[in-house]
């Protein structure tokens, strides 16, 4: 009988990319990869390290498989990803249990590391975070349809808030010859949806060509036969030029869906952030996204608390979300980090009041968000099947103004079967929160 492994990836799209990389050595190691890692004998836990909510998550799935060990339902445990990286004296002394502790640049001996543990050896290993795969073959752990693409990894921003550059490392691009040739594979496995990640895609290219790459990764993603949609996340504002505009706008199969984190609008709080713009600049920014991107749906992420934010700064963020009106948006409170240079500002805020700021800025988006939602009914609509809710009766997916495992769903009834994978037209009739109601229609 095969030894069952079973991978909890944490965190980011670009943390499960590694997974899938994983469990893919795994694979071809003569294991048995199981979704439920509830009934493994190896589970993996790939860790995210970034905040203090996504830190605690890590924690608790880490004692919580450690402790189905201690019963004996469980023979291994492994802990791999950023909380490893970030803290591994701390997770290597307060969770014994765990038999091996990898850094992010051993994630290519994890096999290795776990047939050892397998013989009763504990193993830890931190090799240098330059060494982690950014690519080969994958095990997806996405919807048999859409696959998340990473095209780059670490980061070179240094925002004063932010950990990842001493988490993940420098900048790094891959090849894009090297990127296309694995989309190229995605499609002709099944794969419509492709959606590019990295901490920074507006920066791709930049580090191996001289200058940013992604209009023409998406120009050549755009030919490959069998996709559908392209979808791109994490581009920064300041780095959004005219050629990118037009590549999103004149490539068909790229969605237009653009995920702008901006963190704040005040200039003097985007300083201390180590970010440049400002709320003139940002402004002048989305009102040409609109203008030459018809139908653009924008998503934006916030930080709502940040050391020294003022009452005013406060209600300036107020104001422009309000004025903004973003299709999609999130605001975090912002999570004192350890090691960073926010960690050490003066003028820290209490933790009740960060979170008060961060709920009156997502109170104010849901009555913006439900204002934008209804003016779709009426309205037809394309939409991915995901699967059916067999106690809402009726089968659920996501338009192209919906990142997977992000943004809102579309919950539709129709007259027969519809597989996942599925692209169909939709009627839309009514909304749920964030969500859209609708019946398929025939085309």
């Amino acid at each position: 009988m095969k030894t069952r492994v079973g991978m909890v990836s944490l965190g980011c799209p670009k943390n499960q990319v590694d997974a899938e990389l994983m469990l893919a050595r795994f694979k071809n190691a003569g294991f048995e990869i199981t979704a439920d890692a509830g009934v493994a004998d190896v589970v993996v836990i790939n860790t995210c390290g970034f905040i203090e909510d996504a830190k605690r998550e890590s924690i608790e799935n880490i004692l919580e498989f450690c402790g189905l060990k201690k019963e004996g339902r469980i023979k291994c445990v492994a802990v791999t990803g950023c909380l490893a990286e970030r803290y591994r004296d701390e997770v290597a002394k307060e969770i014994p249990e765990a038999d091996v502790i990898l850094g992010i640049g051993a994630n290519n001996d994890i096999v290795q590391a776990v047939l050892t543990a397998l013989n009763g050896r504990k193993v830890e290993s931190f090799p240098d975070k330059l060494a982690l795969p950014l690519s080969g073959e994958r095990v997806l752990t996405t919807l048999p349809f859409f696959a998340y693409l990473k095209i780059a990894e670490g980061c070179d921003n240094c925002c004063s808030y932010c950990a990842i550059p001493a988490i993940r490392g420098p900048f790094r691009s891959r090849p894009i010859d090297e990127v296309v040739q694995e989309a190229e594979h995605l499609a002709r496995n099944g794969i419509t949806e492709l959606v590019l990640v990295a901490q920074d895609t507006t920066r791709y290219g930049e580090d191996l060509y001289d200058k940013s790459m992604l209009p023409e990764l998406l120009g050549q993603l755009n030919a490959i036969e069998g996709l559908k949609w392209i979808r791109v996340l994490y581009c920064y504002p300041e780095r959004i030029t005219d050629e990118l505009i037009d590549a999103i706008a004149n490539n068909s199969k790229v969605v237009k869906y653009l995920d702008i984190p901006i963190q704040h609008c005040d200039e003097a709080v985007l300083r201390a952030m180590n970010r440049r713009g400002s709320r003139r600049e940002l402004t002048a920014l989305i009102k040409k996204l609109r203008e030459r991107i018809p139908g653009v749906t924008l998503r934006t992420t916030l930080i709502a608390g940040f050391p020294g934010e003022t009452k005013q700064q406060f209600a300036e963020l107020c104001d422009f979300v309000k004025e903004m009106k973003f299709d999609r948006l999130g605001c975090f409170a912002y999570s004192q980090e350890e090691d960073t240079v926010a960690a050490k500002m003066d003028g820290q805020l209490e933790e009740k009041e960060k979170h008060r700021r961060a709920d009156i800025i997502m109170t104010e988006q849901a009555t913006i968000s439900e204002r934008l939602t209804r003016k779709f009914i009426g309205k037809t609509v394309e939409a991915v099947v995901e699967g059916f809710d067999r106690y809402a009766e009726c089968f659920f997916g996501r338009t192209a103004m919906d990142a997977p495992e992000i943004d809102g769903k579309i919950f539709f009834t129709a007259a027969g079967k519809l597989p996942i994978g599925r692209y169909v037209k939709v009627k839309i009739d009514g909304v749920m929160d964030y969500d859209l109601t609708g019946t398929v229609i025939e085309e």
